[in-house]
């Protein structure tokens, strides 16, 4: 019978690897962690197909914070999660974000300006004829504004920073184990035990849910519910013949997003919520750029009327439907059993700030840096969502 865990945590891409991270390097954790990753090669993980972004351009304080920490650790990881003196190659590219507002979105944008500025993000509110010297290859007689992160936004390779936090957290000790829970046990209200598939059963003290897409249904092995759902979000790399000096990640009104990958260009948009199912599926629907992005894009930046999509994929968000928030910390009916689900996809650039959050929880019983309890799941029992303007 494989040894007892004293924090057993079902999925080990970037949320559960971070967790795992954060929980050995801790010298006041005593205990054995064990992370349990049914598909070890990552390859149809959400992390991996991650376009690996991250921002500070929310509305919600909790969200701007653990950004700024997120972007404080990117810029030090190779340090960090260094092990024999070689740490993972993030590429971090701090080009920015640029949220554009037509004149009934400026107020928002304006409001949440405020707020950024004042937690300490470094973005600056831009006319449209600042907008237009700026950005010269961009049409901007429709626009009010626009917000620019003028640093600490960008984007990243997420694999690599998965693989970070999983050879550290190995390095410190943690176990990983190859396999599926398909059951957990309980006694008491707590959970006592995982399930495999194999048929190995896993003694715990605690559990952390970190199973992304199928987040939901490992809570209901809990006998939990939660509303998280599985929904495809699709990129597209263009090739493009002019260049756009100085692209940012653009994020049309629409919600329609560009920016720089090397020599080309990713872009994409989520789908309208009648045309958003739940799925798994990892097909590419060329038609859905053909008809729902191009015209957005080519009308915003003219040179992308002449463009050649020389890739795609797909991936998956894992939607909390009640607010497109986290849902983070132990359940109140089930009190050993720690919720880490429902990023909509924000989750890995949220990863470094929610495994320390919840290794603090763990070990220390509360939050001893940044307080997250407002992602807690009673928010949901109480039907108190949080309000995120700033949704991508």
């Amino acid at each position: 019978m494989p040894e007892a865990a004293t924090v057993l945590i079902v999925g080990g891409a970037g949320i559960g690897s971070s967790v795992a991270y954060f929980l050995t390097a801790d010298p006041a954790f005593e205990g054995r962690v064990v992370v349990v990753e049914k598909d070890p090669s990552y390859a149809e993980s959400a992390t991996a197909r991650s376009a690996g972004s991250i921002r500070q351009q929310f509305s919600t304080p909790e969200n701007i914070e653990m950004s700024l920490f997120g972007i404080q650790f990117l810029r030090q990881a190779e340090r960090s999660l260094a092990v024999d003196g070689e740490g993972p190659a993030l590429s971090l590219r701090e080009g920015g974000y640029l949220f554009l507002a037509t004149q009934s979105g400026l107020p928002v944008l304006q409001a949440n300006a405020e707020v950024q500025h004042r937690l300490g993000a470094d973005n600056r509110l831009l006319s449209p004829d600042e907008l237009s010297r700026r950005f010269p290859w961009m049409r901007v007689d429709d626009l009010a504004g626009g917000s620019l992160g003028l640093s600490m936004e960008g984007w990243f390779d997420p694999y690599a920073l998965l693989q970070g936090f999983r050879r550290k957290a190995r390095a410190q000790g943690a176990h990983y184990v190859e396999g599926e829970v398909v059951d957990l046990e309980l006694a008491g209200g707590h959970v006592v035990a995982a399930r495999l598939a194999n048929g190995d059963r896993l003694a715990c003290d605690k559990v952390v849910n970190a199973a992304g897409l199928w987040g939901r249904e490992v809570a209901a092995m809990a006998g939990l519910e939660i509303p998280v759902t599985p929904r495809k979000r699709q990129v597209f790399v263009l090739d493009c013949r002019e260049r756009l000096e100085g692209c940012p990640l653009v994020i049309d009104p629409s919600g329609t997003y560009l920016r720089p990958e090397g020599t080309a260009y990713i872009c994409g948009r989520a789908p309208e919520e009648r045309e958003d199912p739940e799925t798994r599926d990892f097909e590419v629907d060329y038609g859905f750029f053909e008809s729902q992005v191009w015209p957005i894009l080519a009308e915003r930046v003219s040179a992308l009327e002449a463009i050649k999509v020389v890739n795609a994929w797909a991936g998956h968000y894992d939607v909390n439907s009640f607010d497109h928030n986290a849902i983070l910390g132990p359940d109140p009916t089930v009190p050993n059993f720690y919720l880490a689900n429902g990023f909509s996809g924000h989750g890995i650039q949220q990863s470094p700030a929610v495994g320390r959050g919840l290794a603090e929880l763990i070990i220390h019983g509360r939050y001893t840096s940044l307080d997250l309890s407002r992602f807690g799941p009673e928010r949901i029992a109480k039907n108190q969502p949080i309000v995120e303007q700033n949704v991508v």
